[in-house]
């Protein structure tokens, strides 16, 4: 079955119907990772988006239990080359195609995805949508650039309610923007006493539960669009000991006086090269963000730049030791826990 994807400027492109039917308008972005697609498809942090995978054989090795990154896949699309339909791997369960009739994930495939990709390099990140007839696609483009969501997604990914995941070392509140659950693994093996409260819980109920740290998690969407969560951070900086990755840096950075520049088509991807301005190092991240602090605001704001992007040179890490909080633009790694471990046994 034929089906389109049309785009913010007017282009579209042709393929086969891939996943469900259920069609709504998103963000497009791409994603340059080879492997580690079912992970992408369950990231909150794709909420309200249409993901094009750079790779051009997606589904290779099916999809399996085991390594999904939230119970509900929350992205509104995915835009392929090829989806393999006879996947070969001892873990697989079911096709790409299955998993994504059964999530109710839209999608398109055989379509020139390295086109797609220049487009959205050369213009920057655009809405698009699907439709089936191009009869359908002027009225299509009507919507499109009319779209505006309806709300933030971080209060359609953040938890409802709050609950424990218990440990017998540090206690740890996690503030719930779409957290990915191998960051929650994480947690476990580290053994943290772990309470994750919803994104609009107040500092009052964060620091009732005398927390030895606070993590703020990842998650989608504008974090200009998250006032209220942006000031209960405010208030908790310089009370306890204040970590945040991805979109919770974002916002923590905002806590702390720094404004942000929107990246022209964002960072995602298991390949990003940062340095580390401490020793000059270079790491090589997986991101998932479309904003990222401002360099001058920062330093206005009394913030250390840590990290930055070798590839345009945005800022990609920050920290206030005297107020014990850093942000981080990057999924975090064990170093990151090392150093939040660090700031909540009050060492440098």
């Amino acid at each position: 079955m034929k089906r389109i994807l049309v785009l913010e400027d007017g282009s579209f492109y042709t393929g086969e119907a891939l996943g469900s039917d259920r069609f709504r308008i998103g963000s497009l972005i791409f994603n340059t990772s080879m492997t580690g697609y079912q992970e992408i498809i369950t990231d909150s942090v794709h909420c309200g988006q249409i993901v094009v995978m750079t790779y051009p054989l997606i589904g290779a090795y099916g999809i399996n239990r085991e390594d999904n990154e939230s119970l509900k896949p929350s992205l509104f699309g995915l835009v392929v080359r090829t989806a393999a339909d006879k996947p070969s791997n001892f873990r697989s369960e079911e096709t790409l195609e299955s998993y994504m009739k059964r999530m109710d994930i839209p999608g398109i495939q055989g379509v020139d995805t390295r086109a797609i990709v220049r487009r959205l390099r050369n213009s920057g990140t655009m809405r698009a949508g699907f439709c089936n007839t191009e009869e359908e696609v002027p009225a299509l483009l009507e919507k499109i650039r009319a779209y505006e969501p309806e709300e933030h997604p971080v209060r359609t990914v953040s938890t409802r309610s709050i609950y424990p995941i218990p440990g017998r070392s540090h206690k740890v509140v996690m503030v719930d923007y779409g957290v990915r659950l191998s960051v929650l693994r994480e947690c476990a093996e580290r053994d943290y006493d772990l309470i994750i409260v919803p994104h609009n819980t107040s500092a009052e109920t964060i620091l009732g539960y005398h927390p030895e740290g606070v993590l703020l998690s990842g998650g989608p969407g504008n974090p200009e669009g998250l006032k209220e969560e942006t000031e209960t951070v405010r208030q908790l900086i310089g009370q306890v000991p204040v970590f945040g990755y991805g979109l919770g840096g974002e916002v923590l950075a905002l806590a702390c006086g720094c404004t942000l520049n929107a990246l022209k088509h964002g960072h995602h991807g298991p390949n990003q090269a940062v340095v580390d301005l401490s020793d000059g190092s270079v790491q090589i991240t997986r991101q998932n963000h479309d904003y990222a602090p401002d360099a001058q605001s920062a330093e206005k704001a009394g913030l250390s730049v840590t990290y930055r992007s070798l590839n345009d040179g945005s800022v990609e890490g920050f920290r206030d030791g005297q107020r014990k909080c850093s942000g981080i633009e990057f999924e975090p790694d064990s170093c990151f826990f090392d150093n939040f471990e660090c700031a909540m046994k009050g060492e440098e």
